[in-house]
């Protein structure tokens, strides 16, 4: 759960928001084939909730009142990968502080695999 105060009150926002906002901004970039598992419980929530489920490959945390994202991607083969990355970066960023108004400290993006179509 993410919690900030603003001139309104406190605002409490969940990881599963959190976790489909930046699960549909990363898709949406170009050479995103699929969010990877970015961990044991990821594997295993696989195999219960389907393939599909909000917060695959993507873990939200706060670090001195900003956003920490962390996403395990695959990436389709022959396409440079760095640029992906930086391109995956910069739109979640982007996405985040736009839809919340919260700071993000740093999006870290792992490429856990390459698919070939």
């Amino acid at each position: 759960m993410i919690k900030f105060r603003n001139t309104m009150g406190t605002v409490n926002m969940t990881n599963d928001y959190f976790a489909g906002l930046v699960n549909a901004a990363a898709q949406s970039c170009y050479g995103v084939a699929a969010m990877a598992p970015s961990s044991t419980a990821d594997n295993i929530k696989s195999l219960v909730l389907g393939e599909h489920f909000q917060q695959k490959g993507v873990r939200v945390t706060s670090e001195n009142g900003k956003l920490v994202i962390d996403l395990h991607i695959k990436v389709s083969y022959g396409l440079n990968i760095a640029a992906i990355v930086k391109s995956i970066s910069h739109k979640v960023r982007y996405i985040v502080e736009d839809a919340t108004g919260l700071s993000v400290a740093r999006v870290n993006v792992a490429v856990d695999d390459i698919i070939t179509d």
